[in-house]
């Protein structure tokens, strides 16, 4: 029996501790947990050997930055995670407390099992386990771990696009994403972008009457309504125009990759999303959908009356959460100046209309014929006893495209997590086993690129 194999009770104990610190970088309320969870990572890393663990503060939540730098002449990882969560609402959804983590049968359940935390963990628990055991690293290894990722991520952004020297390596590593399917190692090569923002639309300056003005006066709701209606038809087509025209199309031979994996649309559809029917654009195939083309979604409209009851009254303002998700080669800056002009030749007279960007997060398409993914591919395939497959995802990691733009280095997106790990919702878990041989994988990796 192997450290790994024999230390398994005491990382479930420190991830557990780990997910008992709710830090919601959403909500400023839980600054001083934000500030627990970045001491606790620099703690663990400390432990597991590293050489030098700090805190970088800046504007915004901490970073927390490590390194062992011991092997001259070797490969350089850089390793990347987040110790923040999304807020775990809504609450009643739950069956445990989101932060008081519960083992049901071979999951772990709370928020952040997943996201990122357990994903995070196993990495220096993977180095922990080669210090404890050899002393040493096969390679120089170096953390970066942020507190912003669910939140915007403007603190890591500005620390690495002012290129530290101290940020230097060959290649970056990333367990934030998941696998196509139970027992199926993956590496993600790909990830869509993101321009989330809030549409602003005004009518009358205080709300009215419906009776009285029902008719003649403007509606911010309506607009609103009208507005989206014109980005994006019926059949999921985006009608913002010159959105799509930089956008990279699938190789063949991604197709036929994907082609082959293992895939029941009936169970992803009704199992999976828990939904009666796939939409989007007519005769686009599924993973094209998924993982190649751009989109646009609402998620999340105020304005009016709410309450119980009836109350007829025409709002004076409405807002709308809208975000676009991007894939290479768009540019976050031109799309979202092409969203911003689609409102406005879009906008309902009576009523103005202004989009404002929260964030915003570059796409990224990484090559994967290079020796730092093949020695991963290469790594999951012994620990788990399968070819690695590779995927892309339609999620963000906006700090992918500044590793590539701004330290010019090709990032390993190793993901353990499942499909059906309910990340941002009630009951996120991380599946124990994968959890187990997650940290085996990236020690095996590491013990590969040394090699």
């Amino acid at each position: 029996m192997n450290y790994y194999q024999q230390h398994q009770k005491q990382f479930v104990e420190g991830l557990t501790a780990f997910l008992r610190i709710p830090s919601i970088s959403t909500l400023s309320e839980h600054k001083p947990d934000i500030q627990r969870a970045a001491e606790f990572v620099r703690e663990e890393l400390l432990t597991a050997g590293m050489t030098a663990a700090e805190l970088i503060q800046g504007k915004g939540n901490p970073l927390v930055y490590a390194e062992w730098l011991g092997a001259p002449g070797k490969p350089t990882l850089l390793f990347y995670g987040h110790y923040d969560v999304q807020p775990p609402d809504p609450l009643d959804e739950w069956k445990s407390p989101p932060f008081e983590p519960q083992i049901r049968g071979n999951d772990i359940f709370a928020r952040g099992a997943c996201d990122d935390k357990g994903q995070t963990y196993l990495q220096i628990k993977a180095v922990e386990g080669l210090l404890k055991t050899t002393g040493k690293l096969p390679v120089n290894v170096k953390f970066l771990i942020e507190g912003e990722e669910e939140s915007g991520g403007e603190h890591i952004e500005a620390y690495v696009k002012s290129k530290p020297p101290r940020l230097k390596a060959d290649a970056a590593v990333i367990c934030d994403t998941e696998m196509f399917a139970p027992d199926l190692p993956t590496i993600c090569v790909g990830l869509r972008g993101i321009v989330y923002g809030e549409l602003f639309v005004e009518g009358a300056n205080h709300d009215l009457h419906s009776g009285v003005y029902g008719g003649a006066a403007p509606n911010p709701i309506q607009a609103i309504a009208e507005i989206v209606c014109a980005l994006k038809d019926r059949e999921g087509r985006i009608r913002i125009p010159g959105f799509s025209d930089r956008v990279v199309p699938p190789t063949a031979k991604e197709r036929e990759a994907w082609a082959r994996l293992p895939f029941n649309e009936k169970e992803f559809t009704e199992k999976e999303m828990g939904a009666r029917a796939l939409v989007g654009e007519p005769g686009v195939p599924l993973f094209d959908r998924l993982w190649g083309r751009p989109t646009l979604e609402v998620h999340g409209i105020r304005g009016g009356f709410i309450g119980e009851g009836a109350k007829t009254v025409i709002p004076a303002r409405a807002v709308a959460k809208i975000s676009t998700r991007l894939v290479a080669d768009q540019r976050t800056e031109e799309a979202a100046a092409q969203l911003k002009a689609a409102i406005q030749a879009a906008c309902p007279k009576g009523v103005t209309a202004e989009f404002k960007v929260l964030h915003a997060g570059a796409p990224s398409l990484t090559n994967p014929d290079n020796r730092f993914i093949h020695a991963a591919a290469e790594a999951m395939k012994q620990v788990f006893g399968k070819e690695t497959v590779y995927i892309r995802s339609g999620g963000s990691i906006p700090i992918v495209g500044v590793f590539d733009q701004s330290l010019g280095i090709p990032s390993v997106m190793m993901g353990f997590g499942l499909p059906d790990d309910n990340l941002h919702a009630p009951n996120e878990k991380f599946h124990l086993p994968n959890f187990f041989r997650g940290i085996e994988s990236v020690a095996r990796y590491l013990e590969l690129l040394g090699g």
